[in-house]
């Protein structure tokens, strides 16, 4: 235990000093596929609550998608099946980007976080009160000015706790990043494991990251339900 902890610290924790390991390449991969799947979740979530149905189905489509299909099998196409294809191969800029492991796992992970949180955002926008949007109408706001000041702040806070545990779920996804060589903390456990067979204490200390992770990520959400939450609370 000592020996794997003296040899391995630094990679499970951060940068092994000419690579981003671990810790710090998890946190990467969950920064940056749910700021992604984030911001194009909006727009979507707003299509897929359209009455328009040719508006509606695409993302749907999409939703139904991703949500229905393993996250190892979409970032398995992404990393080696897109990359397969001469079409792909024969244009340089799709060439250097799925040549890429970082960009695929990337690309896997914001694409699926994207589907659920696109789902929970147009659920929250479907059970907002009808009295809220009336009362929005009355003053005026009508089109994206509606959707800008009234029904998406108000579905962002009430999809708190929801997106809550979608991000610790992607935090646990990461896991399979190590399919497509990056070294996140369960490619670090894996090195550790293989180089000295203490099978225990190299997938423990992962484990212990994991776990250490999620309570922090759970303890922030918390505390930003409590302050963006506090109008459904019961009143004094």
């Amino acid at each position: 235990m000592i020996e794997l902890l003296q040899e391995y610290w630094r990679p499970f924790l951060y940068s092994d000093g000419q690579h981003i390991t671990g810790l710090a390449m998890t946190m990467w991969l969950l920064s940056a596929s749910i700021a992604i799947g984030f911001v194009v979740s909006i727009p979507l979530s707003i299509a897929r609550v359209s009455p328009q149905f040719w508006i509606r189905w695409p993302v749907q489509f999409y939703t139904y998608l991703f949500r229905g299909t393993p996250l190892y099998i979409q970032l398995l196409i992404c990393y080696t099946g897109i990359y397969s294809i001469a079409a792909i191969r024969a244009q340089p800029l799709l060439d250097m980007f799925f040549r890429d492991a970082m960009n695929c796992t990337i690309l896997a992970f914001a694409l699926n976080t994207c589907a659920y949180t696109t789902e929970i955002f147009a659920g929250a926008i479907r059970s907002m009160n009808h009295g809220e949007v009336e009362a929005a109408k009355a003053y005026g706001l009508t089109g994206w000015k509606l959707y800008a000041y009234v029904i998406m702040p108000s579905a962002l806070r009430r999809s708190l706790p929801f997106y809550s545990n979608e991000v610790i779920l992607m935090l646990h996804s990461t896991t399979v990043a190590f399919t497509a060589t990056v070294p996140d903390i369960l490619k670090v456990a894996r090195d550790a494991n293989s180089a000295t067979f203490m099978t225990f204490q190299s997938f423990g200390i992962a484990a212990l990251i994991y776990l250490t992770v999620t309570f922090a990520l759970v303890g922030l959400f918390r505390l930003a339900e409590r302050r963006w939450l506090a109008f459904l609370g019961p009143a004094h």
